[in-house]
């Protein structure tokens, strides 16, 4: 499976509207791979707090309407990073926030697959868990040419470790993580990312977000992590393409020559 990690990078002065243009085009540069992926709330501004009432929209909004076509145009399975998004007919959750944290997945055909609304939420109070409600459903999608099924997490997902296990019993054998990982606790990413590889006998497929916006230095160093922890590929910290071909069928065969998981206890 060839895979393209599209590190975005942005500033405050880079309008929501252009950069929705400038990535769908990015998208359609990765023509040939088989699964493309973006980083957290890349349109919005993944710490854009202020104005992420006026920018919420719903999975068939603007975004998500341009993030399809690219998807369709470029053939490719397309992990289009998350929206703010506010349900057409209302809804909200338990906390009666009405917005989530929502990852799309679309096909080579532009239809979506799956979606996935951020479980947990960063910011101690402030931020995501004051403006935003919990998702509650664990996800995964089927991969490109059947190659096995990915578990479908966000950026602060990745420091709970139980999440990725529930994902690992539905039968994942890799984990999408798109994020707005700031370069302040970047150690603490590539860190986890690898430990959330080792532990589970999966592939990681991280992507994470250049440039600084709203104040706040995006940390970068996208990454690739195999199960036996090796890093087939790692971004550094600005705007960057990674392009790797991740062997799927590997994962089944290194579970069976190290069996760990059968030593489960808890």
């Amino acid at each position: 499976m060839r895979v393209a990690v599209v590190q975005v990078g942005y500033g405050d002065d880079e309008p929501m509207v252009e950069r929705v243009e400038r990535v769908g085009a990015l998208v359609r540069q990765q023509a040939g791979h088989d699964l493309v992926v973006l980083p957290e709330l890349w349109a919005p501004g993944g710490f854009a707090y202020r104005d992420w009432d006026e920018r919420a929209e719903p999975v068939d909004g603007p975004t998500a309407q341009a993030m399809s076509t690219a998807a369709r145009e470029a053939g490719v399975m397309l992990h289009a990073g998350s929206i703010v998004e506010r349900p057409d007919d209302g809804e909200t959750g338990p906390e009666g926030r009405g917005l989530w944290n929502t990852s799309l997945v679309f096909g080579p055909d532009g239809g979506l697959l799956a979606r996935y609304r951020k479980i947990h939420r960063f910011g101690f109070g402030s931020g995501e868990p004051k403006l935003m409600d919990a998702g509650e459903d664990i996800v995964l999608v089927d991969l490109p040419g059947g190659q096995g099924r990915a578990g479908l997490s966000t950026c602060y997902d990745l420091r709970f470790p139980e999440l990725y296990r529930r994902q690992l019993d539905a039968g994942a054998s890799a984990f999408i993580i798109p994020a707005a990982w700031p370069m302040a606790r970047v150690r603490h990413w590539t860190l986890l990312a690898h430990a959330r590889a080792v532990e589970d006998q999966c592939v990681v497929i991280a992507c994470n977000t250049a440039g600084t916006h709203s104040g706040t230095e995006m940390g970068g160093h996208s990454q690739v992590v195999l199960p036996t922890g090796e890093a087939l590929a790692m971004a550094g910290s600005g705007e960057q393409v990674l392009s790797v071909d991740v062997d799927l069928a590997a994962v089944e065969e290194y579970r069976r020559a190290f069996p760990v998981l059968a030593d489960r206890r808890l």
